[in-house]
């Protein structure tokens, strides 16, 4: 009965249009009182669930993202990857795609990397004879390798989800591998294609220019440097690797690229700093509502409801996979980070599956969840840069959506292509 106090509520007020945000909130006030514990502890515990010296990153890393999106990095990012595969058959499809892992290795954001590189090459590939339909297809799904890709802010808020038990830095790792393969299958679906309907090749570009695009790349590129390198290294913390990105970026844009305007630099402030308030207000009611499951003991009766069903580990992750893309479909990521891995986390402990591989897992699942009707935030944005009707991108997505399945079955069931470069680096 206190679960569905609690689960209901909080379902019932998402229903009626309230937030999720504060739906979470007023369902941890509900629970309290069903409980009987004083609102005092709810308000405690919404006050630590923001008091984290970890949370720091976020800000930061949204700010780095936000100064690099604006200021012309995604740009150049396309025009080092046309170098690279542009010539190929189906080449800007391509360059899409590997637009996109570079652009995210950079933001963390699939919504910054979809609105960026789109804004750049759906009309591009339309010019030379792609559908618009497909050119946006490639752009959305290409854009979910920045949910795994480091510096990604829903590994940071995962960590936190967790307890603070995983590491941030040995979850940024554990991203790298299944991004990569990500966007390898993610473009040779796009290969097929090209192949299958006669998509244009693109033009080699003269070695003079090459190494000209590829100079004014690397300023940008050296970001992921100063990100994964100082962490990797020991030199500084993923918070401070944050903060040093900003700086970084701030220089990049302002000093060498010189494409963006400095009275437009407080807008871009102000955008970040709401965006930072949404999520901390999220995560603060997070704490809250998880600290009611706790106290209903929901996260026990789950794992003994889900390990009486079946003991065998492969079945219960399919079912979890299962769950969790039924939820993507009708929640945001972050809210669903910071409820389910407190339920769930335990569940997997149970069976002996490594908690950086099990956020891997739900990684990859909620970033499917960000690009499927009817709530995908990134499909919403991805059809608004590319003019089009949901229901058309969609259709062109099936293909895509058949690949990231595939994808995610492998970093499912494959658990060495997150573990074995954490454990390599010893992280």
């Amino acid at each position: 009965m206190d679960a569905l106090v609690l689960i209901g509520s909080f379902l019932g007020l998402m229903l009626i249009g309230v937030p999720i945000a504060y739906a979470m909130g007023l369902a941890a006030l509900i629970g309290a009182l069903w409980i009987d514990i004083p609102l005092d502890a709810v308000m405690i515990q919404i006050a630590a669930g923001v008091n984290k010296f970890s949370l720091l990153a976020i800000p930061f890393f949204v700010l780095a993202g936000a100064i690099m999106a604006e200021g012309g990095m995604a740009r150049r990012m396309v025009a080092f990857a046309g170098v690279l595969v542009g010539f190929i058959r189906g080449g800007l499809s391509l360059v899409n795609i590997l637009a996109s892992t570079f652009f995210g290795a950079i933001s963390g954001s699939s919504v910054a990397d979809t609105a960026s590189v789109g804004t750049v090459l759906i009309p591009e590939m339309e010019k030379k004879g792609y559908p618009r339909s497909f050119a946006a297809a490639v752009t959305i799904s290409g854009s979910v390798q920045a949910i795994l890709i480091p510096p990604s802010h829903n590994a940071v808020l995962f960590s936190l989800a967790a307890g603070g038990t995983v590491s941030i830095a040995a979850l940024f790792m554990a991203g790298v591998l299944p991004g990569l393969l990500m966007g390898l299958t993610l473009a040779a679906l796009c290969m097929y294609k090209a192949h299958k309907h006669g998509y244009p090749k693109g033009e080699v570009i003269p070695l003079r220019e090459a190494i000209r695009i590829c100079v004014d790349a690397l300023w940008g590129m050296m970001t992921m440097v100063i990100i994964l390198g100082g962490i990797l290294s020991g030199v500084f913390t993923a918070n401070e690797s944050a903060s040093i990105a900003v700086v970084w970026a701030f220089f990049v844009t302002m000093f060498i690229y010189r494409d963006y305007r400095w009275r437009d630099l407080p807008k871009l402030v102000h955008r970040t700093v709401k965006t930072v308030t949404i999520v901390m207000i999220l995560i603060g009611f997070a704490a809250a509502f998880g600290y009611i499951m706790t106290l209903m003991q929901i996260p026990m009766k789950v794992t003994m409801a889900m390990t009486e069903l079946s003991s065998n580990k492969y079945v219960i992750l399919a079912m979890i996979n299962v769950l969790l893309l039924m939820l993507g479909t009708l929640m945001d990521m972050a809210p669903l980070i910071l409820i389910l891995t407190p339920i769930l986390l335990p569940v997997v402990k149970t069976l002996g599956v490594d908690p950086v591989h099990f956020g891997m897992i739900m990684m990859v699942n909620l970033g499917i969840g960000l690009i499927t009707p009817p709530v995908g935030s990134v499909l919403f944005v991805g059809s608004a840069v590319a003019k089009l009707r949901i229901g058309e991108v969609t259709q062109a997505m099936m293909p895509f959506f058949i690949a990231l399945v595939a994808v995610l079955l492998m970093v499912t069931y494959m658990p060495w292509l997150s573990l074995w470069l954490p454990r390599t680096m010893g992280l």
